[in-house]
C-alpha cells in the first residue's frame, strides 16, 4: 500500500479516536482502514495501537510514528501549497520599512515603476533610521544599512551604502576647498547626531586606502536632508548618500570636495523574516529591489 496514504489513514484513526470515524471522514471501509494500519505495522515490525472492543490507545512506537506522521504529511500540504503559490500573482498590501535619505531619494523614485509591473500590490512604507523587529511591528520586509547577525532574519546584500562630500561655492570662496582628507580638520564639518562617532570620518580613497579624519562643526542634526540645506546655505561641509546630493550637485548648488574620497561604505541589506513559504507579493518586491539595488552603486 501507499506509505503516505497509510500515514494520513494512521492520524486519521488517531485523531478520529476510531476505525469506524476515520472510515466515514475517508469514505471508506472500516475493513481498508484496518489494512492500512495492518500494513504499517507489518512493515514496521511493531504494535502501533493497542485495541479492544471499547477503546484504543497508541503504543509507544505508534506515539512517536504519529508525530512523525504529521510533520511529513504537514510537509507535503507545503510542498503543494508553496507549488500553487508560486503560480499566483502578487498581490495585497506590503508593508515596508527603509532608513530615511536611501528611502527618501533612492527607494520611492523606483516604487512606481514595481507598482505599474504589479497592479494588485499596494506598498505602506515606513522611513524609520531605527532597526526594526520586523514580525513584530508587522513588517514583511526591511532595508537595512550597517552590519547585520540577528537570529531568524534573511538577510539579502545589496551594494554598499556610499556618501561624498559637498559644500556651497559660497563656503568653498570664504573657507577654501581642503586637497587632502586631513585638512577636513579644519573645517565646519556638518554631522549626523545620532552617528556614535560623529567626530570621526573614516574615508575611503581612489586606490582603495583609508584615512581617519577628526572633524569638528558647530551644526549636528538627526537628519540627513536637514544637513543638506544647512551646505547649500553654506554652513559647512556635508557627507551624505550621492542621491540626496544629486540636485543640488547638478545646478551647482553644492560643489564636490574631495570627489575621489567618500565615507567608507556601509554595507545594505534586504531583510525578512525566515518564511518557509513566501507569498509571490514578497517574492517580486524582492525580486525588483534586488534589480535595481543590488547590481549597480546606491
Amino acid at each position: 500500500m501507499n506509505k503516505l496514504a497509510g500515514m494520513e489513514m494512521f492520524v486519521r484513526v488517531v485523531e478520529s479516536g476510531s476505525f469506524a470515524a476515520a472510515a466515514e471522514t475517508s469514505q471508506v471501509s472500516a475493513t481498508m482502514v484496518a489494512k492500512h494500519i495492518r500494513a504499517i505495522e507489518d512493515r514496521l515490525g511493531a504494535r502501533l495501537l493497542h485495541r479492544t472492543t471499547r477503546r484504543q490507545q497508541l503504543s509507544d512506537v505508534g506515539r512517536l510514528y504519529y508525530e512523525r506522521c504529521k510533520q511529513v504529511l504537514a510537509e507535503v500540504e507545503l510542498a503543494d501549497a508553496s507549488a500553487s503559490e508560486l503560480q499566483a500573482s502578487p498581490r495585497g498590501r506590503l508593508r515596508l520599512i527603509a532608513p530615511v535619505s536611501f528611502g527618501s531619494h533612492s527607494l520611492v523614485p523606483v516604487l512606481g515603476e514595481y507598482m505599474e509591473r504589479h497592479r494588485e500590490v499596494s506598498i505602506e512604507l515606513t522611513l524609520d533610521n531605527r532597526r526594526p523587529n520586523l514580525v513584530d511591528e508587522g513588517f514583511e520586509l526591511g532595508i537595512h544599512i550597517g552590519d547585520i547577525d540577528e537570529p531568524g532574519l534573511v538577510a539579502r546584500p545589496l551594494q554598499p551604502y556610499r556618501r561624498r562630500l559637498a559644500a556651497a561655492p559660497g563656503y568653498i570662496a570664504r573657507h577654501g576647498e581642503p586637497e587632502h582628507p586631513k585638512q577636513l580638520s579644519s573645517h565646519e564639518c556638518l554631522g549626523l547626531s545620532y552617528w556614535r562617532r560623529h567626530d570621526r570620518w573614516r574615508l575611503v580613497g581612489p586606490a582603495g586606502e583609508t584615512c581617519d579624519v577628526s572633524v569638528k562643526g558647530r551644526f549636528t542634526a538627526n537628519q540627513g536632508n536637514a544637513l543638506r540645506i544647512a551646505a547649500v546655505n553654506g554652513i559647512g561641509i556635508v557627507l551624505q548618500p550621492e542621491a540626496v546630493l544629486a540636485d543640488d550637485l547638478a545646478v551647482g548648488r553644492l560643489l564636490p570636495i574631495l570627489p575621489e574620497w567618500s565615507l567608507m561604505p556601509s554595507p545594505m541589506y534586504l531583510i525578512y523574516a525566515q518564511d518557509r513559504r513566501p507569498t509571490a507579493k514578497l517574492r517580486s518586491v524582492v525580486d525588483f529591489l534586488l534589480e535595481r539595488f543590488g547590481s549597480a552603486p546606491c
